[in-house]
């Protein structure tokens, strides 16, 4: 248990970003772990066994989404925002607005967007370890990231959110 847990974070924010549904992603998350512990073979090198994590959370919920067709299954796994009186914010808290209009934007994505998104920016997973999570080429991860990105973008442009100013590449 103790090689998880620094990746249980970054776990559960993946997961977030593919359920939308706070209880789903640790349900999610506890099953990861639960299928990780009771694995005969662990990889040795750490950043196999992460990408390896990641696998295995992603292959959960696909399982998961298979074997419960039901109504109740895929409106937890379309869930939208929904308002909740406890997200309430006082004093105009700029964090809390922004947070709450990407998780809103995020919502609006496509599941591919989400997901990739959840891998890399939200998990922080490299390209490369994205690309062994999803099998496949490194090279269509960054195309789907910056994709993905873009559309995030252009979700939020109408909103209060301020992105921030990207530093200008030499020579082009």
């Amino acid at each position: 248990m103790a090689r998880i847990e620094p990746y249980l974070g970054r776990l559960y924010r993946y997961a977030f970003s593919l359920c939308r549904n706070e209880d789903a992603a640790r349900d999610l998350v506890q099953q990861c772990a639960v299928k990780a512990l009771s694995a005969g073979s662990v990889p040795i090198d750490e950043a196999a066994f992460r990408s390896w994590l990641f696998v295995i959370l992603r292959n959960t919920l696909i399982d998961d989404r298979r074997r419960h067709r039901s109504a109740e299954s895929a409106r937890v796994a379309v869930a939208e925002y929904e308002y909740r009186p406890e997200m309430e914010f006082w004093r105009e808290d700029e964090r809390l607005i922004n947070t709450l209009s990407v998780k809103q934007a995020m919502g609006k994505l496509g599941e591919n967007d989400r997901e990739i998104i959840g891998l890399v920016d939200l998990a922080g997973l490299s390209y490369a370890e994205a690309a062994d999570v999803l099998d496949i080429p490194v090279g269509t991860v960054m195309s789907r990231v910056s994709r993905a990105r873009g559309r995030l973008l252009a979700l939020l442009k109408p909103s209060n959110v301020t992105p921030i100013p990207l530093r200008k590449r030499r020579g082009g």
